[in-house]
């Protein structure tokens, strides 16, 4: 098996080489930082139309953690678009993050779209690496699509820790690999050194629920839904929380 995929990457890489010529020389990343928000717009306005009632039944625990003063303090993780904002509930005051600053004027502008919210800030920096949010500081973190691309996830998943406050929950929905010797996890592998540059830098392998429930979180709920597009080799989606 590992011989086939070895050689099924060699085919696609051939397929792509020009793709991986240009990321050899390292012109392709800052392509790709310009030009993947627009291909973000269109793809998560047809994956919210997808996914919209998991998405609002997740996002709709939110109101719980508000409190009497009615608010809640509210970081998002790779927020891309903004294309989460629609269903959070009023009372948010919002936090956006992302290693991407180009994705800034697509955020101005799903704010301008969602008047319920409060928008607080927009940090340019990694997952990794949130030395601008404060200890405890937070009632939410949420991340969507986010932990597939980080380059490490026990370090966000450590981040994400420290900035929430005791009792603050971490909502996630996120794309994970297929069963280990099934005939889709081996077009995972077949696909992925080529994928990662597509989706910038997005791997299609990663068992993130193994390191959710290795965090230190006191509690972890998830629930697994088959892939919404059964035509890419996007694996299963984990959507759940974690409480600290």
């Amino acid at each position: 098996m590992e011989t086939l995929v070895r050689l099924l990457q060699l085919l696609v890489l051939l397929l792509t080489l020009p793709l991986h010529l240009l990321a050899l020389l390292g012109l392709w990343q800052p392509l790709c930082k310009k030009y993947f928000p627009y291909l973000m717009v269109v793809l998560t306005a047809k994956t919210n139309r997808m996914m919209e009632s998991k998405k609002r039944e997740l996002f709709s625990q939110i109101k719980g953690l508000m409190g009497t003063s009615g608010k809640v303090a509210l970081l998002e993780l790779g927020c891309g678009t903004g294309a989460n904002f629609q269903f959070y509930p009023p009372g948010c005051r919002i936090t956006c993050l992302d290693p991407n600053p180009n994705f800034e004027k697509f955020l101005t502008k799903s704010m301008a779209e969602n008047r319920h919210l409060q928008y607080e800030r927009f940090l340019v920096a990694p997952g990794e690496d949130m030395e601008q949010v404060a200890d405890g500081s937070m009632d939410v973190v949420v991340c969507t699509l986010v932990l597939c691309s980080v380059q490490s996830t026990k370090k966000v998943l450590q981040e994400v820790h420290r900035v929430l406050r005791p009792g603050g929950v971490l909502f996630f929905l996120e794309h994970v690999a297929e069963p280990e010797g099934s005939r889709a996890f081996m077009w995972q592998q077949v696909f992925e050194p080529t994928w990662k540059h597509i989706g910038d830098g997005c791997y299609l392998t990663r068992e993130t629920w193994k390191d959710l429930k290795k965090a230190n979180f006191s509690e972890v709920q998830m629930e697994w839904h088959p892939p919404p597009i059964k035509w890419l080799p996007v694996g299963p989606h984990i959507m759940g929380k974690a409480v600290k």
